[in-house]
């Protein structure tokens, strides 16, 4: 029920930036979405799949750091020019993951 939210906010925010090249994170989301998929999960299945598969290691085998989460996350919003409540809400979004 939060997820057509989640991306309808999402997509606001790209209209309202100007910025529609997959980031991270997403491309990371759309992967994991088409995986639990094809493994035709539902329910609390397919949450406990998403999280661990959002939450573990990257494509190159290690694990993102809390740390480099921020770097990449400033990185991108200062790349795409960001300030204030569009920043504000871009980097809550980044930085937890969705």
């Amino acid at each position: 029920m939060k997820t057509p939210v989640l991306i309808g906010l999402m997509a606001g925010v790209m209209l309202a930036t100007g910025a529609w090249a997959e980031t991270a994170p997403q491309m990371r989301m759309k992967s994991c979405n088409v995986e639990a998929g094809k493994q035709g999960l539902a329910g609390d299945a397919r949450k406990a799949f998403m999280k661990s598969c959002l939450s573990g290691p990257t494509q190159s085998g290690e694990k993102i750091t809390p740390q480099q989460r921020m770097k990449d996350c400033n990185a991108e919003a200062a790349g795409k020019q960001m300030k204030g409540d569009a920043r504000k809400a871009f980097m809550k979004s980044c930085l937890s993951g969705k």
